[in-house]
Formats: C-alpha cells, structure tokens, sequence
C-alpha cells in the first residue's frame, strides 16, 4: 500500500482504526506517520458510510483502499459495494468508474464463532462488476495488491488474519501479479487439487502425504475467483483425469461448485471418476474446537476424496 501511495498521490487508505492504532492487525503501521492524516484516516464504526464515501471519492477520480476489519463487518457495506461500485460503470454509461479496493480478512480464524467466521468469495464473486482475489503467501499477496490498486475497476481483496504473521520471499523490485491468473505450484500427473487462501496450506500438505503413497498429485492456487483461470484448471484436469477442489466455505452455491459444473461442460470426457469437493461443513460455524475441527477441510479429508477419484474404476 505504501508503495503505491508513493507512486500515486490519488491513492489514499481508509476504515476503521488503520491510522492512530496502525491497523486492526498492523497491515497498515507507520503509513500515518508517512502520509498524515489526509491519506491515512481513521473511520466511525460505519461499515455502510465509510464505503459509500470510498465509492464517491472513486467516481470522483481518487483511488481509496477499504479496510474492513473483517468481511464479516462488511456485510453492512454490501449496499454499496454490490449495487454500487459493481454497477457504477454500466450504469452510467460508462461515464464514471469505481476504482476502489475492498481488503481485510476473510474467512474461520479460530475460535470467533458463527458470525465472525464467514467465508464470502462466492458471495461477492456471484456479482458482475466486481473482480475478486484471495492470497496465499507473501509473494502473491503483495502483486496482487498492488494489481488491485491499479485496476479501474472494483477489486476485493480477501485475505486471513492467521495469514498476516507468515513469511515468504518478496522481492525488493516492482512486480505486479495479473488478476485473472492462476498458479501452478505443484506438477503432478494423477489428479488435480484445486484451492485458494489460506487453505493451500492444507492443499499442498495433503500432496505430500499422497505422494508418499504414490499419487503425484498437480495442485492449482486459484489466486483470483473473478475472474476465474479456467483454463488452468481445465488443462490440468486434461492430464490428470481426476479432480478435488477445496474451499473454506459452504458448499451450496459455492466457488466449488462453479468450477465442478465448468469442468464437466467443458472436458466431461476426459474425466475418469466424479469431481470431488472438500468444503466447510453445511451449518453455522461453531465455538468449540472439537466442532471446529470437524466442519473444516483438513488434510485427512482431502486425502481421502483423493483416493476415492484414483482408485474409481475407469
């Protein structure tokens, strides 16, 4: 965000508490200090306000980044995220954009119970107008964002605070991730894992496992949800024969089920057993951690729809 606002005097960060306490989860310390209070500005507790003058101010020709100190708050704001920014351009006629950035974590963390462990990409995804992210490691949170701040049209980005004390390479020079674009970071040849967020962890660690078994499987980080690679994954499961997608999220209406539908229309025949999903269980999120850990996707549930498509007679 820094170096963007460095780059760009139209970019300026709101919401709540990221100014005087530098962020809920310190994603934006020392950026006051930096920029003062015109271009760093602490917000009421007004989810549905704050956005709309985010919104105004990108019609206007600013650029703002929204933090929200969580999706779940953000609901309130889904007035004017969803029947506004989404649909400022073609509603205008193109005369005015909405080049906003809606960020903050996104997804369970713990133990924060049923309203504040809500996973909402397909919710936002399922609306034209919006283009929708989700990170996974340092490197990929960082050229997404960036990418995000410069694209002209809406962009949320979903991230997870039990992603925010990671560590990975970055590189000190300027690169940008395109939106859009899925990555790879897993050949395999016999069936394909499709995640995204912080749920590769489990993805990526489940291939390990199975590799020990002898399945080699490809694993695909979505990175963007709108717009959607499609044609990674297609490729993918071309090679593979096989595939299990894994989200922290419902399975009704989902990214999962998205994907399972455009795989069976677009390469039904290359598929040698069912497609398989692996998602957070179909009830509001619990307290206790013995619940917890039995609604979510872990690697031994991934493991076992993996084996379930590989050993399907053909």
């Amino acid at each position: 965000m820094s170096e963007e606002m460095r780059r760009d005097e139209r970019v300026f960060l709101m919401g709540e508490e990221v100014a005087e306490y530098n962020g809920a989860y310190k994603a934006s310390k020392g950026m006051l200090d930096e920029f003062g209070a015109r271009r760093v500005i602490d917000t009421p507790i007004s989810e549905l306000g704050f956005t709309g003058i985010a919104v105004g101010a990108a019609m206007n020709g600013l650029r703002p980044i929204v933090e929200f100190m969580t999706w779940n708050f953000a609901v309130l704001a889904s007035d004017q995220i969803i029947n506004c920014a989404a649909k400022m351009l073609q509603m205008s006629g193109g005369q005015f954009g909405a080049p906003v950035v809606f960020r903050g974590p996104n997804g369970p963390a713990g133990q924060l119970a049923a309203t504040h462990s809500q996973s909402f990409e397909s919710f936002y995804a399922h609306v034209p107008g919006l283009k929708v992210v989700t990170p996974s490691n340092p490197y990929d949170a960082k050229g997404l964002l960036k990418a995000a701040i410069r694209d002209d049209d809406p962009v949320l980005v979903m991230e997870s605070e039990k992603m925010y004390g990671d560590k990975g390479e970055v590189p000190e020079g300027e690169y940008i991730i395109p939106i859009g674009v899925a990555d790879v970071p897993r050949k395999g040849s016999d069936v394909t894992i499709v995640s995204f967020g912080k749920i590769m962890k489990v993805a990526l660690e489940a291939a390990e496992e199975l590799a020990k078994d002898g399945i080699e499987a490809e694993v695909i980080d979505l990175r963007s949800i709108r717009p959607l690679d499609i044609d990674t994954i297609i490729k993918s499961v071309k090679k593979t024969n096989r595939l299990v997608i894994i989200e922290e999220s419902w399975p009704m209406a989902s990214i999962s089920s998205e994907i399972s539908h455009t795989v069976q229309l677009m390469a039904f025949d290359y598929l040698d057993a069912p497609v398989r999903r692996v998602t957070m269980a179909d009830t509001p999120f619990a307290f206790a951690v013995p619940l917890i850990e039995e609604s979510l996707p872990n690697v031994e549930r991934v493991v076992k729809a993996v084996k379930e498509v590989s050993y399907a007679e053909k």
